[in-house]
């Protein structure tokens, strides 16, 4: 296949996103949560490779007519934030002033850190808290804490997003990457079991997705605290 047409497909790969979304928030209208988190665990896939085959494509110079960043951000503003956001209010787990007060920081905020040019470092790493609200929400839709604990969480993560604590990247984030990108694969199966079995509080991939979720918030902030050792 040609180097141009190569670049195109993954532009349009990335554009399925906008359906998945789409399919997502239809789900989460009908209060189908399972479904909902399902297509969003598909969209996270299609996030997760269509970011390294951009770069093997070289889109940008294949096909510079689309912005492959900017349809990203859009469609993971849709799946990453405004439609978990949603289903955090909608199902009842934040009721009254609660409710209200998460989902306004939670897009507020988000919209924010998207529009943020200091959002990645120099390892690729985020710098801050990257609004994977869609991680988050499903984790606690898993785990059902206490409200308290779900508004804690959610304001915590968002003054998260505008401090310089470091967040990996699975992907793109080279220290201890043989680690990261199995935990983050991980993680996706978790969140798809999970779903699947409409968050059944015996189910074994809650814990799954406890483990993983602790690796990915905090191994950033290992790797702050216990700097690489260059060799001179």
């Amino acid at each position: 296949m040609h180097p141009r047409l190569k670049a195109l497909s993954v532009h349009l790969l990335t554009a399925t996103g906008a359906v998945l979304s789409m399919l997502a928030m239809l789900a989460a209208v009908e209060e189908q949560w399972s479904l909902m988190f399902l297509w969003l665990v598909v969209a996270l896939f299609v996030d997760g490779i269509d970011g390294p085959l951009a770069r093997r494509y070289d889109v940008r110079s294949n096909w510079p007519t689309y912005d492959g960043v900017l349809m990203d951000l859009i469609i993971d503003y849709l799946t990453y934030v405004f439609i978990p956001a949603y289903a955090l209010f909608k199902s009842g787990m934040l009721q009254g002033w609660t409710g209200w007060i998460a989902i306004i920081v939670i897009v507020y905020g988000s919209v924010v850190y998207f529009a943020d040019t200091r959002m990645k470092t120099k390892d690729y790493s985020f710098a801050g808290f990257p609004a994977c609200w869609n991680m988050v929400v499903l984790v606690l839709f898993a785990v059902q804490p206490s409200h308290l604990t779900i508004l804690l969480i959610v304001i915590a993560l968002t003054v998260a997003m505008f401090t310089n604590l470091k967040f990996v990247h699975p992907v793109r984030t080279d220290r201890w990457r043989s680690v990261t990108l199995p935990v983050a694969i991980a993680w996706v199966f978790f969140a798809g079991w999970a779903a699947w079995v409409e968050f059944h509080p015996q189910s074994w991939a809650h814990w799954g997705l406890v483990i993983t979720s602790l690796y990915l918030v905090f191994a950033g902030v290992a790797q702050q605290i216990f700097p690489e050792r260059r060799l001179r």
